[in-house]
């Protein structure tokens, strides 16, 4: 059995999931996300946790099973607590700041960069260079920040450009003289 598939989702109060016509729909304080699934993945209600189970044995179907689960499991975190990524912007000049629905980047090209943000996303900027996209949906605020990290990736001499908060940069040593 999968390893990932087997452990039960756990619900909190406040958080109603329901299965109709193969779609999941979560519903909690934070909102509301749905999701497709496969018809040979099976969902049980037990009340505080749901356990998720498959039809047959055939690899796929295995695949499914975890995979499901899993999504499942993020539905209910993000609706209930949500989802947050950090980068870190560094480099001198570099800076950040939300206007309205626009996120403006100066990251040391002869223009600013302009970045629309989602409706189902947030951006806060801290002064320090520390950017935090917070969302619903743990698929749309890693994308979103993959996104934003991609306009300057950080480089490895000096260390300049766009990180994500948890991320070691390998410094490399430059040139040196010949003598």
């Amino acid at each position: 059995m999968s390893r990932i598939g087997k452990i039960p989702v756990k619900v909190p109060k406040g958080v109603k999931v329901s299965f109709q016509s193969e779609v999941m729909t979560v519903e909690g304080p934070k909102g509301k996300l749905t999701q497709k699934y496969h018809p040979v993945v099976t969902f049980e209600d037990k009340g505080e946790e749901i356990i998720v189970g498959r039809a047959n044995e055939e690899k796929q179907t295995v695949a499914y099973h975890g995979l499901y689960r899993n999504l499942l499991n993020n539905m209910v975190i993000g609706v209930s607590a949500g989802f947050s990524r950090a980068l870190i912007i560094t480099g001198v000049g570099y800076r950040a700041e939300v206007q309205g629905k626009l996120l403006s980047m100066s990251l040391g090209y002869s223009n600013d960069i302009f970045v629309g943000i989602p409706d189902d996303l947030s951006v806060i900027v801290e002064p320090n260079g520390k950017v935090t996209v917070n969302g619903i949906d743990k698929q749309r605020v890693g994308e979103f920040a993959s996104q934003i990290r991609k306009l300057r990736l950080p480089e490895p001499y000096k260390g300049k450009g766009i990180r994500y908060d948890n991320e070691q940069i390998r410094r490399k040593v430059g040139k040196s003289g010949v003598k």
